[in-house]
């Protein structure tokens, strides 16, 4: 299941990425039209801005606003930053790779080999998807 944490990052990069004039918008505009609390869209603004989707801007005028045009942010991106592991288990997981202690090996493993599955599918969503898709 998505984490609200994802829900609320990819409704904010959506928000900000259909902003037409691009310039810095408020947190307390953002929360109010996509019905988030303030207070978690602030800690989830902060980390898309540690991890170079967002800029910010102090002061009168201030705000948040996208770093990249919307067709260059990728969803696998968006979605390892917010979400953590594509991956539902880690012993199919391309970037967080852990061996699981209750298998002998993975090539006789049921689960692993689901596991895989939904890992491609999901990957192959992601990957074909930027924040420009969300916004049409």
């Amino acid at each position: 299941m998505l984490s609200k944490k994802t829900k609320y990052g990819l409704k904010a990069l959506s928000f900000l990425g259909a902003q037409k004039d691009k310039k810095p918008v408020q947190i307390s505009e953002i929360a109010e039209r996509e019905n988030i609390s303030q207070k978690f869209l602030e800690s989830i603004l902060l980390s898309l801005r540690k991890t170079g989707f967002l800029g910010s801007k102090k002061g009168k005028g201030g705000g948040y606003y996208l770093l990249k045009n919307p067709e260059e942010i990728l969803m696998t991106d968006v979605m390892r930053v917010l979400e953590g592991p594509i991956s539902m288990v880690p012993c199919v997981s391309l970037n967080f790779y852990e061996k699981c202690d209750d298998c002998p090996t993975e090539s006789e493993c049921s689960v692993h080999k689901l596991m895989l599955k939904v890992r491609d599918a999901n990957l192959a969503v992601y990957r074909n998807n930027t924040l420009a898709d969300l916004l049409a």
